[in-house]
């Protein structure tokens, strides 16, 4: 792959999936400019720190002015800012990760539009999620779905689906360029107990985040067993990658066929919460009977959540490559490091 020289800003740039897609810009040769605020971890150490293609700008994107001044030499911009969390964040904080995103929201497209206008921005590429599909009742669920079933029931999904609407109207009345894509069910290291003080409890063990993969290692490090699981288990997901998320989404940011349209960017192989949870119990407690105990489900607890792959591969030319053996392999040892040193 020919190094690229384009000039992206990337919102969120020191969150979870965030940093997956600076290292994949710096890869592929893009000057980066970050912008986060450190609201959910506080300050946290980046492997591309110190990179010279790569800055950060310590700042709120509801700032629209800011925001304006940073897009004035940028090719690209990459709206990830959000606050965004596990299943119990939603309900939890289900009014202001409402207000606060559309805020953040409105200033990003506030100052595209301008820079489009007025610079030489080309394109924003809009992280959504699957929770648009949070209504389906068929699956997999396509792109142009999310158009016809009910709308999400959360306030997270609904806000995510106004993403969307954001990207459509802002290129239909200012002619803004956009790409939407859709990660799925995300799974990688980097992920720290949040800076809230709100915990949930999951029998014996508190936890922080509710991120599926990193709570299911935290029970079990911490000796939990029977394992808490919510619901039956029977819960369908779609673990993907964060490196090959990533790649999805810088490949949709550069991709000349991804201009104005949208995307699913997820693994194609289905598994179950249990499944799993059991993968993890016998990474970590190879000898002991696996047995769980199914706790009362959240009210968004999706049933079900499948996509369709075939537009971004036949698009993009995207697949996400990566195994959960192999994504477990990485992440399991990191969050039993991270537990033992109280980072979770």
């Amino acid at each position: 792959m020919s190094e690229s020289t384009g000039r992206v800003l990337v919102t969120g740039s020191a969150g979870f999936i965030g940093g997956y897609v600076v290292e994949e810009l710096l890869r592929r040769g893009f000057t980066v400019v970050g912008i986060d605020n450190h609201s959910k971890y506080g300050p946290v150490r980046k492997s591309y720190d110190d990179d010279p293609r790569y800055s950060l700008v310590e700042g709120d994107a509801r700032d629209a002015a800011l925001l304006t001044d940073l897009l004035a030499d940028c090719d690209h911009m990459i709206a990830g800012a959000a606050m965004i969390g596990g299943i119990s964040y939603f309900h939890t904080f289900a009014y202001d990760l409402l207000a606060t995103n559309e805020r953040i929201m409105a200033a990003s497209c506030d100052a595209a539009i301008a820079a489009h206008r007025e610079a030489n921005l080309a394109k924003v590429t809009y992280l959504s999620s699957s929770m648009v599909y949070e209504s389906a009742s068929t699956w997999p669920s396509s792109e142009g779905q999310e158009l016809e079933i009910p709308p999400p029931h959360s306030s997270y999904g609904f806000q995510k689906l106004a993403v969307e609407y954001y990207a459509r109207a802002a290129f239909e009345q200012h002619g803004l360029p956009y790409t939407i894509v859709r990660p799925f069910n995300c799974v990688g290291t980097g992920e720290m107990r949040a800076l809230s003080d709100v915990e949930v409890a999951s029998g014996n063990v508190k936890l922080a985040m509710s991120h599926v993969v990193p709570d299911l290692v935290q029970k079990i490090v911490k000796g939990q067993d029977p394992l808490h699981i919510l619901g039956d288990g029977t819960q369908v997901r779609h673990y993907t990658y964060a490196g090959d998320l990533a790649r999805g989404i810088v490949t949709a940011m550069e991709h000349p066929d991804a201009q104005n349209d949208d995307f699913n960017l997820s693994t194609a192989q289905s598994t179950t919460v249990l499944e799993l949870a059991a993968n993890i119990w016998h990474r970590l407690r190879e000898d002991a009977p696996f047995r769980t105990v199914s706790d009362p489900p959240f009210e968004h607890d999706v049933q079900k959540r499948v996509p369709s792959t075939e537009k971004a591969r036949a698009v993009l030319g995207f697949e996400a490559t990566t195994s959960l053996d192999e994504m477990l392999d990485e992440v399991v040892p990191w969050v039993v490091d991270a537990v033992g040193r109280g980072l979770i």
